[in-house]
């Protein structure tokens, strides 16, 4: 049935693809008349044909009035797209994410022969199947929306990308069948060579669901920076080119990583509903396990993600300066200390998460001192993250500060103090995986004790590091080299994260446990962590999302095709969170809904 719902859908979407290209025909003719015509004077053809052949092959980007956007009664056209296109694009970044980490669970328990991991496994991907579902109606929803209330854009954008689309329509189908395969066939080929047939639909599932994501960020990314058309917007031919824009390699490898950690954290959402809802003792080690490895996959994947965000915005700065002042200085700047709010939230509820599970480990009181002073360090970044570099004040407020930039609080508002604050909110965050992954080990090596002291040696000099450019190249050079030291602080946090890593598994490989860990044992706040993560993500993307597509203010496609709609204009901050905020709610419940179904699913009574 739900596969009958998805062909539906992708065979819908492609008829409506094809219907909106101009119509080429001539309009239907009488047979008599059609032989008048065909009478008429050869010179008169001829002259034609050449005026033909002088036409470009595409016509250029409409310049379009208000009247040219349909009026539905009831019904805001904007409204009705921003709604659709988000909550379309958190079940599709969920359940391209999904598959992911599923396949790498389900071959660790290939390798290791541990059926846990094959189970949870599959109770990952059984969450995705209805989420998958729900996916595909809000995207025809969306294409659905996008030809009734902007005709004249869709008609441009398929004149472009119709092959393109055209693809994206029969990859759907390929992913739904490999998804349907994958989920169904799990018990079927779950021994000897059929586990490998298994892994290898997996990989496949994957393989097309990247395809589809990147076909897609194409689309969106040609609005941003427009590649393979000229300045009046006539495309010039090659497809290719068009696809692979300016911003479409920073978009693509963005919302990869960001999938993955919103993948693992809704994932982890799901674990801490069933744990507190669970009856038994085993279920709820079950659910604190599965809960536990969504919150690595998150964290795993959180970790690089500001970086890859970093990167974005440098090349939209270096696309257009216009679009990326606009981006951090402009109308949008506010909305970024909203976003450090929900990053600073995001980093908070991974590290309290698990500060509680160290509670399953008996061995854990060693760190427990050193708790208070990692929090200590990731709220005082965090509380400059979020500090502006000038502030919203009325005449008097202004007057009595002496200016729009406060004395001792302005200069923790540039992105120097920022990204130094980032880098050691990551490296401390860092910090307590390592104390959680060793709370229960003893290493048994002969070289532990200057394992320790190397990894302490990095820390630190890398820390030093971190300050040294921030504050140094910050504030006492060029903006050239301001900007160019971001590269290096990034630099040492990554160097200190992959080589303390690679010291800690060869340290801790055949390390002795204090004792048996205790899943299951820990207090229920640490799964409204999980929540808080889950919602967190939630609704920073929803924001992000936000930003990135108004960075184009009055623009369908920057700087080619105008926006003349009624709806042509920046919302305010507080009504462009409302939108956002009201989607985020839509989209919980539907995913507390999708979290009923398989818990009763599960049940035989």
């Amino acid at each position: 049935m739900r596969f009958l719902t998805k062909a539906i859908v992708s065979i819908f979407i492609v008829l409506a693809f094809i219907l909106s290209y101009p119509i080429l025909t001539p309009a239907s003719k009488s047979s008599l008349a059609f032989a008048e015509e065909v009478k008429k004077d050869a010179s008169a053809s001829s002259v034609k044909e050449e005026k033909a052949k002088d036409k470009p092959a595409y016509p250029p980007a409409p310049k379009l009035k208000e009247t040219d956007y349909p009026k539905i009664k009831g019904f805001n056209g904007r409204i009705v797209i921003w709604l659709a296109a988000q909550l379309h694009l958190w079940f599709a970044a969920f359940v391209l994410a999904v598959p992911i980490f599923v396949l790498i669970i389900e071959g660790i328990g290939m390798a290791t022969h541990d059926e846990r991991y094959d189970k949870m496994a599959y109770e990952f991907i059984k969450i995705s199947i209805t989420a998958y579902s729900i996916t595909a109606v809000f995207g025809g929803l969306l294409a659905i929306s996008l030809m009734v209330f902007y005709p004249d854009f869709m008609k441009y954008m398929t004149g472009i990308f119709g092959s393109s689309m055209l693809a994206y329509a029969f990859l759907f189908f390929a992913e739904s069948a490999s998804l349907y395969i994958y989920y169904y066939g799990w018990n079927w080929l779950n021994c000897g060579f059929k586990k490998w047939v298994h892994l290898t639909i997996g990989l496949v599932l994957n393989a097309v669901g990247t395809t589809l994501m990147f076909l897609a960020n194409a689309w969106v990314t040609f609005m941003m920076s427009p590649g393979g058309v000229d300045a009046q917007g006539v495309f010039q031919g090659n497809s290719w080119a068009a696809v692979h824009n300016f911003l479409w390699n920073p978009i693509n490898l963005h919302r990869t990583i960001a999938n993955i950690a919103y993948g693992g954290s809704v994932v982890g959402a799901y674990a801490a509903y069933r744990f507190l809802s669970a009856q038994t003792k085993e279920e709820k080690a079950h659910y604190d396990w599965m809960g536990y490895t969504a919150n690595f996959i998150a964290i795993a994947a959180l970790l690089p993600l500001p970086f890859a965000g970093y990167w974005l915005t440098a090349e939209i700065y270096a696309y257009s300066q216009q679009m990326g002042i606009t981006l951090m200085g402009g109308v949008f700047a506010w909305l970024f200390i909203i976003q450090a709010v929900l990053i600073g939230a995001l980093f908070l509820s991974a590290n309290y998460y698990l500060w509680c599970g160290m509670g399953r480990s008996e061995g854990a009181v060693r760190y427990n001192k050193y708790i208070k002073y990692i929090a200590f360090v990731i709220i005082a970044c965090f509380l400059v993250w979020f500090t502006p570099h000038t502030l919203v004040m009325t005449q008097t407020e202004l007057k009595a500060l002496g200016g729009p930039y406060h004395k001792y609080l302005g200069p923790l508002g540039i992105m120097p103090a920022k990204n130094t604050a980032v880098n050691i909110m990551i490296l401390f965050t860092f910090l307590s995986f390592l104390l959680y992954r060793r709370a229960n080990k003893i290493a048994t090596v002969s070289w532990a004790k200057y394992g320790n002291i190397a990894q302490i040696a990095i820390f630190t000099g890398a820390i030093i590091n971190i300050v040294f450019l921030g504050v140094y190249y910050g504030y006492y050079t060029n903006t050239a080299l301001k900007v160019g030291s971001s590269v290096p602080q990034v630099a040492s946090t990554l160097f200190v994260i992959i080589l303390c890593m690679i010291i800690d598994v060869f340290m801790f490989k055949g390390a002795k446990d204090v004792a048996p860990l205790k899943w299951g044992n820990v207090p229920d706040r640490s799964q409204y962590a999980l929540f808080l993560l889950a919602v967190s993500f939630t609704w920073l993307m929803g924001l992000m999302g936000y930003i990135r597509s108004g960075i184009r203010q009055h623009w369908h496609v920057y700087t080619i095709m105008r926006d003349n709609s009624p709806d042509a204009y920046t919302p305010t901050i507080g009504y462009a969170a409302q939108i956002v905020s009201i989607a985020v709610i839509i989209f919980m419940a539907i995913v507390i809904f999708i979290f009923w179904l398989n818990q009763i699913s599960s049940k035989k009574h």
